[in-house]
């Protein structure tokens, strides 16, 4: 299993940490909106490496079978390997390569959003200490890399249970592959 799990983590957290490297110094270009929207879409095509260990495993390591909870083991497994690289990346983006006022920009947006919305005075500026207090815990690494976590990880849990359901295949009884009688 280890092979398997380093082999498609690897390659789906390779692919995730490229995708945000190429596309995070455009942000500015692209704006927060459509930024999620890519970097939501980078996120679902590296994990579609989990469908794909799965199957190898199933038919590489499993003779063909795999059961549910073996399936979501490996599954699980290359989530989690993907999940570190995304959030090593974006640790070292964050403090290392994006301007010191990427959390204003980020949060005077969603303020903005907010009022095109036509939100009260009252919850516009609730909004404003909010951004006030995130932006101060998101400087602590450790906060910043759960909150970080937080966006991969449920996507890959999700892939991870569809996979691990279409690509369960139990071994065949033996009344089911010998031949019936007369045939």
């Amino acid at each position: 299993m280890k092979k398997t799990v380093l082999t498609f983590g690897l390659i789906s957290g390779v692919i995730s940490s490229l995708m945000m490297v190429a596309t995070v110094p455009f942000l500015h270009k692209i704006g927060f909106t459509q930024g999620l929207v890519i970097g939501y879409t980078a996120i679902v095509l590296s994990f579609l490496l989990v469908f794909f260990g799965i199957r190898s495993y199933r038919d590489n390591v499993g003779d063909g079978k795999i059961t549910f909870t073996k399936a979501f083991a490996v599954g699980i497994c290359i989530t989690l390997i993907s999940c570190v690289f995304y959030v090593a990346t974006w640790e070292i983006l964050y403090f290392n390569f994006l301007p010191r006022d990427f959390m204003d920009k980020y949060g005077t947006q969603a303020i903005e959003k907010l009022k095109a919305s036509g939100a009260s005075p009252a919850a516009v500026e609730a909004q404003v200490q909010q951004q006030k207090k995130f932006k101060e815990q998101y400087e602590n690494p450790l906060f910043n890399s759960l909150m970080t976590f937080i966006e991969p990880f449920p996507i890959g849990l999700a892939i991870t249970v569809l996979s691990a359901a279409a690509l369960r295949k139990k071994a065949q009884s033996r009344l089911a592959q010998s031949p019936l009688p007369g045939s």
